[in-house]
């Protein structure tokens, strides 16, 4: 898992959030000393670092779409992007805007 609580993540949709801050990770038990943490297509808690006045301040859900950590596929390649990534959700995991920002996968194998 690539981001852990306390992370500052992009984000990927025309909400007009700039970044998001991650608060807490959904479906997270833990353990002692280990820092809960996501990974793409995780939903964590938000809060809006920059961006319009109207979303920062607030806590929302959001989901994780690109993170720079490599994620092995069952065929033995591995995919990761050139930057960690999220977008503001609501509470059922639909996005609240659509239309998502330049996506730029790269793949090891």
């Amino acid at each position: 898992l690539a981001l852990p609580v306390g992370a500052v993540i992009n984000c990927a949709d025309n909400t007009g959030a700039k970044n998001l801050y991650v608060i807490a990770v959904h479906g997270i038990k833990g353990r002692l000393n280990r820092m809960p943490a996501a990974g793409a297509g995780d939903m964590f808690v938000a809060t809006v670092k920059k961006g319009k006045p109207e979303l920062r301040k607030k806590v929302m859900p959001a989901v994780v779409v690109r993170q720079r950590k490599p994620v092995r596929r069952k065929d033995g390649v591995f995919i990761y992007f050139e930057d960690n990534a999220g977008v503001i959700v609501n509470v059922k995991g639909e996005m609240k805007e659509f239309r998502q920002a330049f996506i730029n996968c790269k793949t090891n194998k």
